[in-house]
């Protein structure tokens, strides 16, 4: 599944805040990267977090980071005047359009313009028809939060209702077409194991099911590791010794029974995020202690196990 995922010419990764996405997403990207693909990540978040994990500063052009890795942030009103400055001839008459109160207002008070503008701009990195940059083997695009995201991706259908057959509503319905396209775009969600987080994915995924968008995959983060069981623990408690103290062990135990919870809560939130998806999970275990790079390039080792994996579980399935 992975391999297939990865061989999209666009990804969309979307979770709720504070699952891990931006990590993720940049994670993926490594992946893609190590593997020989350029891949280019882009950031919807103004404050630019991976921009400062990568120690760069927020640009609205791609700028590279690592071997075969680009990233920037995708910001609508800078994809507008991209834009603008392919189709309005004239250094000075664009300088005027931009310096205009029309123009400024316009931008300010039309309705998703900004949005659209920002999926124009991964429509057109991606390789359009008629683009004259040249396409990217893998653009990873790290959405906003699960409900701003449904907004984003609802944004061509709503404008090509709106627009009709305009230039504008031309475009929109090609971004639509693009977001339909599973050969070369699939959505990506990431959740943890917290209630919440279980409770919007499966929101969202039903969301996004219904405008023909479901995605391709759910990424379970942070899973936590299944190191001992009961048996574990009763042994624990028997244990004698001069030095050992039982008040100590019960202490010890109380804590293990705790994480053997902690562990059985997220196994049936796995397993009921496959239930009501019916599509594939990715568990990636806890980092503890890893932040920044480290954590992304530890991510990415977990993803590419995935990927190296494959072949022999195809194998035993067929089985």
């Amino acid at each position: 599944m992975l391999n297939e995922i990865l061989a999209r010419r666009v990804l969309i990764v979307l979770g709720k805040g504070g699952v891990g996405k931006s990590t993720l997403s940049a994670a993926i990207a490594k992946v893609a990267a190590i593997t020989g693909d350029r891949a280019l990540i882009m950031e919807c978040d103004a404050r630019a977090p991976l921009a400062a994990t990568f120690g760069v500063a927020l640009s609205f052009v791609p700028i590279q980071v690592a071997h075969n890795l680009d990233l920037m942030t995708l910001d609508g009103r800078a994809a507008l005047e991209e834009y603008l400055r392919l189709v309005v001839p004239g250094r000075m008459l664009l300088k005027a359009v931009f310096a205009s109160r029309i123009y400024q207002f316009f931008v300010q008070a039309a309705p998703g313009l900004r949005e659209l503008m920002m999926l124009g701009k991964v429509f057109y990195d991606a390789g359009r028809p008629d683009a004259k940059a040249p396409a990217r083997n893998l653009i990873i695009v790290d959405a906003p939060a699960s409900g701003q995201a449904m907004s984003l991706l609802k944004m061509p259908t709503a404008a090509r209702s709106t627009f009709g057959d305009s230039i504008v509503g031309k475009e929109a319905s090609n971004i639509s077409k693009m977001l339909r396209d599973r050969r070369n775009c699939a959505i990506i969600q990431v959740t943890t194991a917290d209630s919440l987080s279980i409770s919007e994915t499966i929101e969202t995924h039903a969301q996004l099911s219904s405008i023909h968008l479901a995605p391709a995959a759910v990424i379970f983060n942070r899973t936590p590791p299944s190191e001992f069981n009961a048996v574990d623990i009763s042994a624990l408690t028997n244990r004698r010794g001069p030095h050992i103290r039982k008040k100590d062990l019960e202490h010890l135990a109380e804590l293990a029974k705790s994480e053997l919870t902690r562990v059985a809560q997220a196994r049936k939130a796995i397993a009921k995020i496959r239930t009501e998806t019916g599509g594939p999970v990715l568990e990636i275990p806890e980092h503890n202690g890893l932040s920044g790079i480290a954590l992304i390039d530890s991510i990415a080792t977990e993803l590419a196990r995935y990927r190296e994996d494959e072949p022999a579980r195809r194998a035993a399935h067929r089985r």
